[in-house]
Order: structure tokens, then C-alpha cells, then sequence
């Protein structure tokens, strides 16, 4: 799965891309078994570092991280896992803790690890020697430090020019095993391209579809997702009835965590799959920048985080940037419902369950959701243009 852009420098001066491929692992008894340790590990490093932070403040007023190489020693088991899997577990909990400096009303004090939180990962970086990379992969499968060859499943092909630069795996719930390969690459500079009103497309959220765009059409989401989830809630209410910690009740809990793991790659593949549709027909979209978690607040018998329109809007960003073109985000309380696209009036309020409206002024009748979606379009481009014209 492509992961989002993040822009920067490579070393001959061009600017540098990252992605992240991930692929799904199979490994052997052996190198599960090996996983498994190494989680535990990771686990067990992070809680003692952050232990012996917290008694090293209390004592001195002083900030300090101690790095792993002073548990091994005492806990010799730590030799027998990838060392640059304990070294990233240092880093991660420095940048924890320099998030929480930052801004402590946005990012909580690093919490302690519980392995019943079911949060089992690991990150390794790639070092180049003289004898050869310690992360590569090969056709069907990923070489790795201690693990050895893990065979593998790729869903697509790193180019020729990318430099691995590390790799994390993941153990899901419903116990697959996952890799996240991030990569490194030289990117080609992208002309930017200025967008038309034929060319462009505003798209508005819309509860009853998953967005109406201003031309009036409409995406929904794929039926078999809606199948899915009424079939997850049979099994909710199944496991209602069943005695906890019995054995029905535990191969009830691991088709509850299989479904619920189908209906997320469900719903990820549409939003993947309908966002790069999208990215390559416009050369510019235009989105109001609506904040669902105060929308799901008004909005009590809707859940607009199952919706997964936030993520469409991230992988439409990162879609569009990479080939050039821009994403306008209006302000979300601009009266795109509440504004006659015809003429420009603005009424003074639309009811929720209000699909259709007369304009007071022009008498035109108005697609709530199509009107919307034509206002945030013109507000877009106006403000592109005016933004360029500033510039």
C-alpha cells in the first residue's frame, strides 16, 4: 500500500520522496517463534527504559533515556533478537518524548506496553556493507537480520532506483503477519498543473452516499461492504449470548476479529481504488475541509468515522501531490448548503432531513447535496486564483 509523501533532500541535491509498500508475510515456525520473541522484547525494553526515566526524574529533576545496551547484561534473552529492533524502540520513545515536550496538551506523557493491548510490531533498519545490504528482498520472499528469508507476498514491485531504508512487522489480531517496507527514492520534478473549471471537480460529504460530486452524480459505498457489516452484527449478537472464555466463545471472538479485518481491506481497497480514480480524471478537486469529529458530535445516530471519508481526503492529497496537481480545501463553515449556486443567496438555515429547497430570490429548486457541492467548487477555484494572484 503506497504510503503518503513526505518531502526532503537526497544527497545529490534533488528532492526525495518516501513510500511504503506492504506485504504480507509467512513465515516459518522458527521465524514466528523468533517474532514473537522479538515483540516481547520490544515490549520489555520500552517499559524499562521508560521505568528507569521516570525514577531518574524523580530523583535528579532530569531528563535521561538509557539506551538497551544496559539491559543486556542483565537480561541476556535481549542478545537473541535484532538489535536494531531494541535501538528503534530507543528512538521511538525519545520522539515520544519530544512530541510531549512540544506540546503536551496535544501528545499525553509515554504510557507503559501491555501485551493483551494486542499492539505487537518491530522496526529494522537496512545498513549497506561492504558484503551486502542487511534488509533485501527478493522475488518471493524478504531477507532479514536474524530471521533470515521470510517468504513473502507482493502485491507490487519497489522500482529499480528505490533504496530500502527500513522495514517494520506487524502481527494483526487474527494472527497475520504483516510488513511495511519503506523506501527512498530521487522524485522527478513535476510541472504543476493549473486547473479549469472543466477540469476541476468539487466534491461534497454526503451521509446518505459517500460523496455527491457537482455534476449531481453520486458514489456509494460497494454493496458487499454493507454486507459484511450486517453480518458482523449477527456475530455481535451471538457472542451476546455465549459464555465468555468458553471455546465457542473463543472461535466466535477470531470470526468477529477475521470479519472485522475484511470489512476494514474492504473498505480501504474502495477508498484506495476510488481516490486514484479521481486523482488521474481532474487536474484539481475541491473539498471542504469539514471536521468529523464535530460533525459525528451533532450527529448522534450517524457514524461518520466508519465512513472513512477522512481517509479518502488524506489518500486524495497525497494521490494528487504526486502528480502535480492541487487539493483545495474550502473553509468548513462556509454556507455551501445554505448558498443558492444559481444566484448566490444565501438562506438563513436548511434542515438536516431537507433534500430539496426553493431559493427566495431566484425560485430555482436545489439538490441539497449537488448545490452544496457546486458552491464548494466556485469557492474553490476563487480562491485558488486569488491565492496564485497574490503570489
Amino acid at each position: 500500500m503506497p504510503g503518503k509523501t513526505k518531502a526532503g533532500f537526497s544527497k545529490n541535491g534533488g528532492a526525495s520522496q518516501f513510500t511504503t509498500l506492504k506485504i504480507r508475510l509467512y513465515p516459518s515456525p522458527e521465524q514466528a517463534e523468533l517474532f514473537e520473541k522479538t515483540f516481547g522484547c520490544c515490549r520489555y525494553i520500552w517499559n524499562r527504559m521508560l521505568a528507569d526515566q521516570q525514577r531518574f526524574y524523580l530523583e535528579t529533576g532530569t531528563h535521561f533515556i538509557p539506551t538497551p545496551a544496559k539491559y543486556k547484561n542483565g537480561s541476556p534473552f535481549l542478545r537473541e533478537v535484532d538489535n536494531q529492533a531494541l535501538i528503534q524502540e530507543h528512538n521511538k520513545l525519545q520522539q515520544a518524548f519530544r512530541a510531549f515536550f512540544k506540546a503536551p496538551e496535544s501528545f499525553g506523557h509515554p504510557r507503559f506496553k501491555r501485551k493483551k493491548d494486542g499492539r505487537n510490531s518491530f522496526t529494522a533498519c537496512n545498513h549497506a556493507f561492504a558484503s551486502g545490504p542487511t534488509i533485501y528482498t527478493t522475488r518471493n520472499s524478504i531477507r532479514m537480520t536474524k530471521a533470515g528469508i521470510v517468504r513473502a507476498k507482493f502485491h507490487r514491485r519497489p522500482q529499480a532506483w528505490w533504496t530500502l531504508k527500513r522495514v517494520t512487522v506487524e502481527k494483526t489480531r487474527t494472527g497475520k503477519y504483516y510488513a511495511s517496507i519503506l523506501y527512498e527514492y530521487t522524485a522527478m520534478e513535476l510541472k504543476p498543473v493549473f486547473p479549469t473549471a472543466k477540469t476541476t471537480v468539487g466534491l461534497k460529504y454526503s451521509i446518505s452516499h459517500f460523496y455527491v460530486s457537482d455534476d449531481g452524480s453520486a458514489v456509494d459505498p460497494p454493496h458487499w461492504l454493507k454486507q459484511s457489516q450486517d453480518q458482523l452484527g449477527r456475530i455481535q449478537q451471538k457472542l451476546n449470548r455465549m459464555r465468555p472464555a468458553s471455546k465457542n466463545y473463543q472461535e466466535a471472538v477470531q470470526k468477529f476479529r477475521l470479519l472485522h479485518e475484511h470489512i476494514a481491506n474492504q473498505r480501504r481497497d474502495f477508498i484506495h481504488k476510488e481516490s486514484r480514480r479521481i486523482a488521474n480524471a481532474w487536474d484539481a478537486v475541491c473539498v471542504r475541509a469539514d471536521d468529523l469529529t464535530e460533525l459525528n458530535r451533532k450527529l448522534i445516530q450517524t457514524n461518520l468515522y466508519g465512513s472513512g471519508f477522512g481517509a479518502f481526503r488524506k489518500c486524495l492529497c497525497y494521490k494528487l501531490e504526486r502528480q502535480g496537481k492541487p487539493l483545495i480545501s474550502v473553509d468548513r463553515y462556509y454556507p455551501s448548503t445554505r448558498t443558492c449556486s444559481a444566484c448566490g443567496a444565501v438562506r438563513d438555515a436548511v434542515q438536516h432531513k431537507e433534500r430539496f429547497w426553493h431559493c427566495p430570490k431566484c425560485g430555482a429548486v436545489q439538490d441539497r447535496d449537488t448545490n452544496a457541492a457546486k458552491n464548494i467548487k466556485a469557492q474553490g477555484l476563487a480562491q485558488y486564483f486569488k491565492n496564485r494572484q497574490s503570489a
